[in-house]
């Protein structure tokens, strides 16, 4: 999806009567323009943002009740998007019938092979330097010991209450930062469970969408109570969980364009008394609370020239899907490359299974990914834009204070590696070119269409991912 592409649309006439852009189609989200990009005035939050860029790579998790399914996470619940998301609805049940089964799906929620050490250490093996975590999605099941909803994995309906890992966001973010990453919560700025949003007996009938089922503007006082609860839960996280990072927010029709002002800068700014350094990134909203933008299964065509990071599955759902098909690690490393080359950074999601466990698949593909950047990543991490940034099957990023610059060549399946090679970088003189994870400095010269290196004879003919260059300027 591409940015800016999404068409107008008039949300419909018993919710809100203005012209809004569709933010989200088929669960997956646009993402903002540079031009509405307000950078931050705090300077501990400019300060962050700068180590946010340093970081490079996320391990993203949806995780929650629905898994136990391996349907695509709350949207089945809205009927106006059920077209799509229930695809996967293959038993014989009403609309009805189904959002009932699913909104009992905490009674059945027993991840007893969670282990949040163990996903901790996979994650820091991998080479991951931060956890994206869906503290709720947008069908308001808390992953987190709230005390402001009874639909939490805490209740004493849900069977997992007993166990000693209940507060599953607790003990997962103490876990990872155990292990040196940062912490990103995700929070859905909808709930389609609080009574406050999807309020019964109002006009919408039993017809559920992805807004609330009543106009704000004409029921101020229970759209108030909607807001205190969204203030409360979210300061609650932040006041008892520990350092968080970012508060990385969902649902971007919740908004005041679209009549549903929930008036979120007001409670970030009251986080920041808590937690100065915090991160906002209010996706696909623009303005002073969007500090960073959020391209989804999507990379951009050119690098972006604010703070910004591609969320992308490593299967094709966010949530755990039976017998998912997941990427290649070419495809994984292909990736990353192309986005840090630009500028962003990766959020690499894996959904885990409803045991607890990750999928034998995704632990493969992030041990492998690990045994790349454990070679390479010193040409990921820390890195800025350095042109000419993508060219030609290479990807380039630079350390401007250390006059280092890093090229990468991609290689497709089966493709050879060869003795001579060319670098297309011709932007400075080079005075040493050393392979990634080598100490002895390569033959090179200096052409008019970059730098031409001779590869040790052991290189050539294997069948390599990437094959990364640092360039001494």
């Amino acid at each position: 999806m591409s940015e800016n592409e999404q068409l107008l649309e008039v949300l419909e006439e018993t919710t809100v009567e203005v012209e809004v852009e569709e933010v989200v189609e088929q669960g997956v989200h646009t993402y903002s323009s540079v031009d509405s990009y307000v950078p931050p005035t705090e300077p501990k939050v400019i300060e962050h943002l700068e180590w946010f860029q340093d970081q490079k790579l996320a391990l993203m998790m949806h995780w929650g009740h629905y898994s136990q399914l391996g349907l695509v996470e709350s949207w089945a619940m809205s009927d106006h998007d059920a077209e799509w998301s229930r695809r996967g609805v293959d038993w014989d049940v009403t609309g009805k019938e189904f959002k009932e089964q699913y909104r009992n799906l905490n009674k059945t929620f027993n991840p007893v092979r969670f282990q949040p050490d163990e996903w901790a250490a996979l994650a820091k093996e991998g080479g991951f330097k931060y956890l994206i975590f869906t503290t709720k999605h947008h069908d308001g099941f808390c992953m987190w010991d709230t005390q402001y909803s009874d639909y939490k994995v805490t209740a004493p309906d849900c069977p997992f209450h007993t166990n000693k890992h209940t507060d599953i966001c607790a003990n997962i973010f103490e876990a990872f930062r155990r292990k040196g990453m940062g912490i990103v919560a995700y929070f859905s700025k909808a709930d389609w469970h609080v009574p406050s949003y999807w309020a019964p007996n109002m006009e919408r009938g039993d017809f559920t969408w992805r807004g609330p089922s009543y106009k704000p503007a004409e029921h101020k006082e229970l759209w108030e109570e909607f807001i205190q609860f969204t203030h409360n839960q979210l300061l609650e996280l932040c006041t008892n969980y520990g350092k968080i990072d970012v508060l990385w927010f969902d649902a971007g029709w919740v908004c005041e364009e679209a009549g549903q002002d929930i008036r979120l800068g007001e409670v970030v700014d009251k986080i920041r008394k808590i937690q100065p350094w915090i991160i906002s990134a209010d996706r696909t909203i623009g303005g002073p609370y969007e500090n960073y933008i959020t391209p989804e299964q999507c990379i951009p065509s050119k690098p972006i020239p604010i703070p910004w990071e591609s969320c992308i599955t490593m299967g094709t759902s966010f949530s755990f899907a039976y017998e998912d098909e997941y990427k290649s690690i070419r495809e994984i490393v292909h990736m990353l490359l192309n986005i840090v080359a630009k500028g962003g950074n990766l959020a690499l999601n894996v959904g885990p299974q409803p045991d607890g466990r990750l999928p034998k698949n995704a632990i493969k593909r992030i041990k492998e990914l690990g045994q790349w950047l454990n070679v390479n990543g010193e040409g990921i991490y820390g890195t800025r834009v350095c042109s000419p940034y993508f060219e030609n099957n290479f990807a380039f990023t630079q350390k401007a204070k250390e006059k280092l610059v890093y090229a990468f060549k991609l290689y497709e399946e089966e493709e050879a590696v060869e003795l001579q090679m060319m670098i297309p970088y011709t932007e400075k003189a080079v005075k040493s070119v050393t392979l990634l994870g080598e100490i002895t400095p390569l033959e090179f010269k200096t052409t008019e269409k970059g730098i031409q290196v001779t590869l040790p004879e052991a290189t050539v003919g294997e069948n390599l991912v990437a094959l990364g260059f640092k360039l001494e300027i």
